[in-house]
């Protein structure tokens, strides 16, 4: 029985670990990119509207799921001290919970300080509002997008180190 519920909780963990990894990923090679090349409107409106669209259950489904999941593979692997898997498994919730930090302490106060900008009048103001946010934001996605996916990968060892059983 504990072989099936680490087994579960590390799938689980792994395939909602990867899609977050992804969408981070996604955001740092094309969203961020493509959005940089567009005007002051345009960004500040598309990222507001983004922000919005975001927080859904689909996706808080995603971000606190894979915290949830990692920490029970965490916890399932030490009851069952499942030794090497343990280890990846413990390492993948704490840069989960890295991910957690970034996310809340540095992205989503970026993000309330854009949406707090409202829809600016004047092109300066549109320009003044895209530079406080723009440049800070893209660097903390890059990193969450590389804890995310040191997570994931951690998280893949541990599947590949799970005892099975037979």
């Amino acid at each position: 029985m504990l072989h099936s519920l680490q087994a579960a909780a590390l799938i689980g963990a792994t395939l909602t670990t990867g899609l977050s990894a992804g969408l981070y990923y996604g955001f740092a090679c094309a969203v961020m990119p493509g959005l940089g090349r567009s005007g002051d409107r345009t960004f500040v409106e598309t990222m507001q509207r983004i922000n919005t669209a975001i927080i859904n259950g689909w996706f808080m489904l995603l971000f606190l799921g894979s915290l949830v999941l990692t920490a029970a593979a965490a916890g399932l692997q030490l009851a069952g001290d499942d030794g090497t898997a343990t280890a990846w498994s413990v390492a993948a919730l704490a840069l989960y919970s890295g991910v957690l930090v970034i996310t809340m302490g540095f992205n989503v106060p970026l993000n309330n300080r854009l949406d707090a900008g409202g829809s600016p009048g004047t092109e300066g103001e549109l320009a003044a509002l895209r530079a406080l946010f723009e440049r800070p934001w893209v660097r903390w996605n890059l990193l969450r997008a590389v804890v995310n996916t040191a997570a994931f990968v951690c998280l893949v060892l541990a599947l590949l180190e799970q005892s099975w059983p037979a």
